[in-house]
C-alpha cells in the first residue's frame, strides 16, 4: 500500500480523492495539504466521504508542512491537485517533492472524468478572470431557450462544512441562504439562479451528477479556477484572455484546456491590444488548430452611470479574477474609466484582518478591493474594510449585488457584463450543431 498526499486547495484535490484513491486498497492517503483559499487547513476530510478505508476520516493540513508529513509518514507519491498555477510554480513545488525523496504525480483527465448518461457541455478557461462565467450564463440561456432542460453543475468551492456539503442544489435567493455560501460561491451561482437555471456544487461530483441527470436534458459543466472538467464532455468550450496573452501556454491545469477545446473563445477584444489578440491567433494555430475560433467582447453596463463622472471611487473587483487569477484590474476600472471618476480611492491604507493579508500576499493590487468572502469572518473583514475608506461612490465589478450582503456608507453601483460575439460564428451556432 502506497502512502501519499494529496496537495490541493479544497475542490479538484477531493475530486482526485473521491474518483481514484477512495476505496482504493492500493494507496493509504496520508493526508491532503491546502493552498490558496484561506483557513481551509485543520480540518478533517470526513469520514462520511472518505470510503470504508478512512473511519477516521483524512486530516488537511497548510501546504507550508508538505515536507514534514513526507518524512513523518513515509510518503512515496504526492499528487497535486490544483489549479491556475503556472508551469514555473508546478515544477518548483515539484522539485520539492523529490528533495523530500518522494515522487510528484499529475492525474490525467481519464484518471478522475466521471460519465454522464445525458450530454455535457463543459464550459472552461486558460486563466481565472478570462471571461468564463458569462460564456456559461449564456450558454445555459441558448440550450434553455431551445427548450432543453439545462442543468449547471458548478466547479466546487466547499469551505464550509464539508459533510453538510456533499451534495448541493440551488433554486433560489433562499437555498444560497440555508447552504451559507460565500461571496464567491454567490458570484457563481446567483446569475444562473436569477435566470432560472438550476445549480448543483458540493463535493462528491458523481453524487451530484446523478442527482443533476434526473431534471436535465444537458449537463452543463461550469468550470472554474481554469481546472479542467470533471466530467467527460460532448463539447468542450474554452475561454482565452488577451489581456493575458500567452499565459494560455503558461499556466497549468490552463495549456491543457487550450489544446483539449473544441471551441476557443477569444474574450475581451472590446478592450485588449491588437497584439495581444494576434499572439492568441499565433497559438491558436501552432497548438488547437482544429478548434471552432469564436470572438467576443465583454461590454459593461452600469444603471446611472453618469453617477460616477467626477466622483472619487472606491473600486471593487472579483475576488479570485485579481488574486490567484493575478489581475490588475476588471469590470470595475473599465466602468471608473469608461465614465470618468476623478480618483480611484486607494483601498490599501484601510484594509483590515484577512483583507489586509490579502493585499500583502498580492503585492500587484494597488487600486482596487477584491471581493474577498471566503466566511463570514471576511465578510465582515471586507465590510469593515469598505466602511473606513472616504470616497463619494463604490463601484462593485462582482457578479453579484454587493449590496444583499453588505451595508455601506456609501452608495453602491453594481456593474454588468455579458459574453457579446463579433461576427461569426457565435455561441449559439456552436450549440445549434452540438
Amino acid at each position: 500500500m502506497k502512502k501519499v498526499v494529496i496537495m490541493g486547495a479544497a475542490g479538484r484535490d477531493f475530486h482526485n480523492f473521491n474518483t481514484y484513491f477512495r476505496d482504493n486498497p492500493n494507496f493509504q492517503v496520508m493526508a491532503f495539504t491546502a493552498s490558496q483559499i484561506p483557513d481551509i487547513e485543520g480540518r478533517k476530510y470526513p469520514a462520511s466521504l472518505a470510503g470504508k478505508l478512512y473511519p477516521d476520516g483524512i486530516p488537511i493540513y497548510a501546504e507550508a508542512e508538505l515536507d514534514a508529513l513526507i518524512k513523518k509518514h513515509g510518503v512515496t507519491k504526492v499528487y497535486f491537485s490544483y489549479s491556475d498555477v503556472s508551469h514555473e510554480y508546478v515544477m518548483h513545488k515539484a522539485s520539492q517533492v523529490q528533495a523530500a525523496g518522494a515522487s510528484f504525480v499529475l492525474l490525467g483527465p481519464d484518471d478522475t472524468m466521471v460519465k454522464s448518461k445525458k450530454p455535457v457541455v463543459s464550459v472552461c478557461a486558460v486563466r481565472t478572470g478570462s471571461g468564463k462565467s458569462q460564456t456559461s450564463r449564456k450558454a445555459a440561456l441558448i440550450l434553455k431557450k431551445k427548450g432543453r432542460r439545462v442543468v449547471v453543475i458548478r466547479h466546487p468551492m466547499p469551505y464550509g462544512d464539508l459533510a453538510k456539503q456533499k451534495v448541493q442544489r440551488f433554486a433560489t435567493y433562499e437555498d444560497m441562504a440555508k447552504h451559507e455560501c460565500t461571496i464567491e460561491e454567490r458570484e457563481e451561482y446567483e446569475p444562473h439562479v436569477k435566470h432560472g437555471i438550476i445549480v448543483y456544487a458540493g463535493v462528491d461530483y458523481e453524487a451530484i451528477l446523478r442527482e443533476a441527470e434526473k431534471e436535465a436534458d444537458v449537463i452543463l459543466w461550469d468550470g472554474g479556477n481554469n481546472d479542467v472538467p470533471f466530467y467527460k464532455s460532448d463539447l468542450e468550450i474554452v475561454v482565452v484572455d488577451p489581456h493575458r496573452a500567452g499565459h494560455e501556454l503558461l499556466y497549468y491545469p490552463g495549456e491543457t484546456n487550450f489544446r483539449r477545446a473544441d471551441v476557443l473563445i477569444i474574450n475581451k477584444l472590446d478592450t485588449a491590444a491588437k497584439e495581444n489578440v494576434d499572439k492568441v491567433i499565433e497559438n491558436i494555430k501552432a497548438v488547437n488548430p482544429a478548434a471552432t475560433v469564436i470572438r467576443a467582447g465583454s461590454p459593461i453596463s452600469v444603471q446611472n452611470g453618469g453617477e460616477i463622472t467626477g466622483k472619487r471611487v472606491l473600486v471593487i473587483e472579483d475576488g479570485p479574477t485579481v488574486t490567484h487569477g493575478g489581475m490588475a484590474f476588471g469590470a470595475g476600472i473599465v466602468a471608473a474609466s469608461k465614465y470618468g471618476a476623478a480618483e480611484v480611492v486607494d483601498p490599501r491604507p484601510f484594509a483590515v484582518g484577512s483583507i489586509k493579508k490579502t493585499f500583502e500576499k498580492y503585492r500587484h493590487l494597488d487600486k482596487v478591493l477584491p471581493a474577498m468572502g471566503y466566511g463570514e469572518t471576511q465578510v465582515k473583514e471586507l465590510a469593515e474594510t469598505i466602511n473606513r475608506i472616504d470616497c463619494d461612490l463604490i463601484i462593485s465589478g462582482t457578479p453579484i449585488d454587493l449590496n444583499r450582503l453588505i451595508k455601506t456608507r456609501q452608495p453602491m453601483l453594481p456593474v454588468g457584463y455579458e459574453l457579446e460575439e463579433i461576427g461569426s460564428p457565435t455561441l449559439e451556432d456552436v450549440l445549434e450543431r452540438f
